[in-house]
């Protein structure tokens, strides 16, 4: 896709905060510190559109992006982190589970997984979770360019295994420094936003 205009809407942590529910919305998830903001930079193009920080846990508030006022992206706090208090977890748990929940126009959520990582208790709960509710999700494995060919194909299996996935299940390994993946990423978000016109995923 060729990005011509990524913006940032607003941040919001309860639905009466968000913005209008007017376009088709993508939804980025992960553990602290996986690559959430780099990964919604280097689709569009953007060094800062999405901030990034080295502090996991830091990110605790819903943004809001429209990408070529076509599609919205939507960046989620991460979670795992363990330098906050048990009440800010709780009211993270809310505050995306609400999101997740009741937000009409999400149309996907991107998964993130740090590859050199096998997926966490919080991962595969989220996973659950998601399968629980019918949220449809695209795996999306960052930070490959710190491995070597063979470490990637390795983990890979792993992580596959983990999650128990099957051969036909598609699983793409990306990484905001080399854009391994980019292509393939808009591929896959165009694919679904295609089939999901035909058959969307709310009635």
């Amino acid at each position: 896709m060729k990005i011509i205009s990524a913006e940032f809407i607003k941040s919001a942590v309860w639905p009466p905060q968000y913005p209008p529910a007017t376009l088709p919305e993508i939804a980025f998830v992960g553990r602290s510190n996986v690559g959430k903001s780099s990964l919604i930079n280097t689709l569009v193009g953007r060094k800062n559109l999405a901030k990034t920080s080295n502090s996991p846990g830091r990110t605790q508030l819903i943004n809001f992006f429209t990408i070529n006022e076509k599609i919205s992206f939507v960046d989620l706090p991460g979670y795992g982190f363990a330098k906050v208090s048990q009440s800010v977890k709780k009211n993270w748990g809310e505050m995306v589970e609400a999101y997740l929940k009741e937000r009409q126009s999400l149309s996907l959520v991107i998964f993130i997984l740090d590859i050199r990582r096998n997926p966490s208790k919080d991962d595969l709960s989220l996973r659950d979770w998601l399968d629980q509710y019918r949220i449809p999700y695209q795996y999306i494995l960052t930070k490959s360019d710190k491995l070597s060919n063979n470490q990637l194909t390795a983990q890979k299996r792993a992580i596959e295994k983990d999650l128990h996935l099957s051969s036909k299940d598609r699983i793409i390994i990306f990484s905001a420094k080399t854009q391994k993946g980019k292509d393939e990423i808009w591929q896959a978000l165009e694919d679904h936003l295609r089939l999901s016109e035909k058959h969307p995923v709310y009635p």
